[in-house]
């Protein structure tokens, strides 16, 4: 399995997708998928002023785990996913994960699948500042 994860990352510096491209580059892959999140200005047609993601110390596991479960349902060949922690900026890479496979199709799905189970099972929440001083944590259970 560790010849398929590439790449597991939780950083407190800028993301780079070139770094999540680079590792999932197979010969024997046709197709690559990649996922770039990014911050935005807004959520739920609410202004967002500042946002910062914190994470779990079980994180980095967590997200092997997922991984682990993507590369046993689809016919990956190379998976990598890297998340940022900290204070993020309108404009930041929050999140960058990419599939390898031998097909297209099955590249689309599987990275479809890294990013929305990451979102739904990998313990990271983010604590959004909207422009009207309300404030909102988005993934916390």
């Amino acid at each position: 399995m560790d010849d398929v994860i590439r790449l597991i990352g939780i950083r407190d510096t800028p993301l780079s997708v070139d770094e999540v491209l680079g590792a999932v580059r197979d010969r024997g892959a046709g197709g690559t998928a990649v996922f770039v999140g990014t911050v935005r200005d807004e959520d739920h047609q609410r202004a967002v002023t500042r946002l910062s993601y914190s994470a779990h110390p079980s994180v980095e596991q967590e997200l092997r785990r997922v991984m682990e479960k993507v590369a046993g349902d689809y016919p990956v060949r190379a998976l990598a996913a890297v998340h940022r922690v900290g204070d993020l900026e309108i404009g930041d890479l929050a999140v960058v994960v990419a599939a390898a496979c031998p097909h297209r199709g099955e590249a689309f799905d599987a990275c479809r699948r890294l990013i929305d189970d990451l979102k739904a099972q990998v313990p990271i929440w983010k604590h959004q500042v909207f422009a009207d001083g309300e404030t909102e944590w988005v993934g916390m259970c």
